[in-house]
């Protein structure tokens, strides 16, 4: 053997390893928190009030509406499916809240309890819909939750007449939309309570790891025991549920009901839950990297706001962002 071949066979099992080594880190943490952090440099740079204390608190509460949305869309995609009714269940929620308030002729805490209990049987009613079919008639998720976002957008334009509907308590603002405790957004301590109860949900209880047995494999968690249907059902709910309460939490926000409200966060939740690593295909996903997937996106609309980029830039790409994502998402099995 020559003294070229001798320091090849030497070289190569090193190079494997290392390349093994590399592999395994990405598919650890992925390059969501290396994009991430440059992102932050480059417009922490670009602009000096990126970092300014009103900035950041705006960020943060912006945020937690799609982080609910997201969180809920989680669910779903564990299991395998898809929810495209989100969108709409926040229309539909907003313009049920502010009408449920908007009818008291004094406004009280009884009436913003009220407006905010009928905003979140929307979702309630929503989820049980879309679960049922998709459960127990065997419809595609896709199919059900465009023709129930449909409905519920009709329902909502209905109601509304197309107007935004005025009329929502002050007190009911002031605390959810633009109030704070000891100097934080109150809508960043719902989100950090909603992480939380998720984090419980998924890590330490049976429907948290039923929800990932059914995305890994349906029929073997059916062959397990486990309640398929009822399952799905329950991931249905959630995932309206946590809409409803990011749409009440938009309501106080724009402070009226917006039939129009929302229609953006159909592909934001795909494409925050895909960007952190949660498989379209099921049974993949980890919350803590969902929830940099969502303050990514945020970052990246705040940094294009604050260089004035047109929104029509900004559609360009988000789009680019969902289709490298999922594109990530399909090479990952490869590289391990």
């Amino acid at each position: 053997m020559t003294a070229i071949d001798e320091a090849t066979a030497v070289r190569v099992p090193g190079e494997v390893s290392l390349r093994h080594r590399m592999s395994d880190l990405f598919l650890q943490i992925g390059l969501l928190p290396i994009l991430l952090a440059a992102m932050v440099v480059f417009f922490a740079v670009r602009e000096t009030s990126f970092f300014s204390g009103p900035n950041v608190s705006n960020v943060g509460r912006q945020a937690v509406y799609l982080l609910l949305v997201t969180l809920g869309q989680m669910i779903v995609l564990l299991c395998a499916q898809l929810d495209l009714s989100v969108g709409a269940t926040i229309a539909l929620t907003s313009v049920v809240t502010a009408s449920t308030m908007s009818n008291a002729d004094q406004p009280t805490a009884g009436t913003i309890m009220a407006g905010m209990a009928a905003g979140l049987c929307v979702g309630l009613v929503v989820g049980l819909v879309n679960g049922i079919v998709v459960a127990f008639l065997r419809v595609p998720s896709f199919i059900v939750t465009m023709g129930s976002a449909s409905i519920a957008t009709g329902i909502a334009l209905i109601m509304s007449h197309g107007a935004p509907v005025t009329g929502v308590p002050s007190e009911f603002t002031s605390m959810f939309g633009t109030g704070q405790w000891f100097g934080v957004p109150v809508p960043l301590f719902i989100g950090a309570g909603a992480i939380v109860v998720m984090y419980v949900v998924l890590s330490w209880t049976t429907f948290g790891r039923n929800i990932y047995a059914i995305g890994g494999n349906e029929v073997a968690a059916l062959l397990a025991g486990v309640r398929v249907k009822l399952q799905l059902v329950g991931a249905f709910v959630i995932c309206s549920l946590l809409s409803s309460l990011a749409g009440v939490l938009l309501t106080a926000r724009v402070a009226s009901g917006e039939a129009t409200i929302g229609g953006s966060f159909v592909l934001l939740s795909v494409a925050a839950a895909v960007l952190g690593g949660t498989s379209l295909f099921g049974g993949e996903g980890r919350l803590a990297f969902v929830v940099l997937g969502v303050i990514f996106l945020g970052v990246l609309s705040n940094g294009m706001n604050l260089l004035l980029i047109s929104s029509y830039v900004q559609q360009l790409v988000l789009g680019a962002v969902l289709i490298g994502a999922v594109a990530i998402d399909r090479i990952k099995p490869r590289i391990g």
